[in-house]
């Protein structure tokens, strides 16, 4: 330090009773002008170890900055570190509330040993999230039925023309994708019943495989499965975001119902085109084992025809088309109600079109595990 700066910044100590310490501090204390080092106080505490107690005295303190802060900030870590107990009276008023707000937060621990919670209270709490969780699923469902009822009896408010774009987009926007992986799955279950079926010479039956295996189950998981991912993801991104602007909140202000206006529309949309989307999957699926039929085992096009129009009856389809309906609504439900539970922010909006996804998918899976024992029971 300067001897203009040892001028301009004093810094003195007295000892003021047997364990209290007090620390004097005169001139102009500012960074530009060089500092005492925090060594002196270091070295003075360390002298006497019965200090207890710091006052400080700055009436001859002329003026300071962000140093003299960080100085006395450096003191007081000191101090806490041997215990001794720190006395801010004798601060300048405005120092004293900056040494509150930088004292305020503690430094954040890292690589902490932290202790586990018990096991039951884990449990417990894990068991509260699935039961709050559950309630409100079960109010959005039922919101969402009182929703659908006041729409069959036409008072259910939304606008027609946002039902025909939903219906548009889920709708003809979404053939492509359900075209390609549809003809795909007709493809691989045709090749994979060949190559079995082959070996006992019944490869005629590539037919029957083909068109109940697309018209009972995957015609219409796929396209719940191609859609939950397509749409349902859409759903929760978008009411995610107005959840975000806060539009939602506007409509609630202003007495329009966000089930009716929202959700409803995107519910009706993939009840209509979910069935659709369903039948034309399932032709796509038996074109392709067609394909597979007369290329590769030989099957004349009407016989291949004639074995499916036999495999398939109107049984098959209807269950088919009903469980294409049940998956409409579950993805529709699984979106927008993961899209309205979305928090404020970016990042929330990604986490709900994620459970939206996976929501969906797994009712699916699971409704379709409860047809099957339905099915089964009833003997169909």
């Amino acid at each position: 330090m300067t001897e203009t700066a040892a001028e301009q910044c004093g810094l003195s100590f007295q000892k003021q009773a047997d364990d209290t310490l007090s620390v004097f501090f005169a001139g102009s204390w500012k960074s530009n002008q060089g500092l005492p080092p925090f060594n002196k106080v270091q070295q003075e505490i360390q002298s006497n170890p019965q200090y207890k107690h710091v006052t400080f005295d700055t009436q001859e303190l002329t003026d300071w900055d962000s140093g003299f802060l960080t100085f006395l900030i450096k003191v007081f870590n000191h101090c806490s570190q041997q215990k001794i107990s720190v006395n801010d009276e004798g601060l300048p008023q405005g120092a004293k509330r900056l040494m509150a707000i930088a004292t305020a937060v503690p430094e954040k621990e890292t690589h902490t040993d932290k202790v586990p919670d018990p096991l039951l209270s884990r449990v417990g709490a894990q068991t509260i999230e699935v039961v709050h969780a559950s309630r409100e699923v079960l109010d959005f469902i039922g919101e969402a039925s009182l929703a659908f009822l006041k729409f069959l009896v036409g008072k259910a408010r939304f606008r027609r023309s946002d039902l025909g774009l939903i219906i548009q987009d889920c709708g003809a926007q979404a053939l492509p994708i359900v075209s390609l992986i549809s003809f795909l799955v007709g493809l691989i279950l045709a090749f994979v019943g060949a190559v079995q079926l082959k070996l006992f010479g019944a490869q005629i039956y590539v037919a029957d495989m083909v068109g109940i295996a697309m018209v009972r189950e995957m015609g219409a998981m796929m396209t719940g499965i191609i859609m939950a991912g397509r749409t349902g993801a859409a759903f929760a991104a978008q009411l995610g975001t107005m959840q975000v602007n806060e539009e939602i909140d506007a409509l609630t202000t202003l007495g329009i119902s966000p089930m009716e206006f929202l959700v409803l529309p995107r519910m009706l949309a993939l009840i209509v085109m979910m069935p659709l989307l369903c039948l034309y999957a399932n032709l796509m699926g038996i074109l392709a084992g067609f394909f597979v039929g007369i290329g590769m085992l030989d099957l004349a096009p009407m016989q291949y025809f004639y074995q499916t129009q036999a495999a398939v009856d109107m049984t098959n389809i209807s269950l088919g088309v009903i469980k294409s309906v049940i998956y409409g609504v579950l993805i529709a439900l699984s979106g927008c109600l993961r899209g309205m539970q979305s928090g404020r922010s970016a990042s929330a909006v990604g986490i709900a079109t994620t459970s939206a996804v996976v929501t969906a998918i797994v009712f699916i899976i699971v409704s379709d595990g409860i047809f099957a024992v339905i099915c089964n029971a009833l003997g169909i």
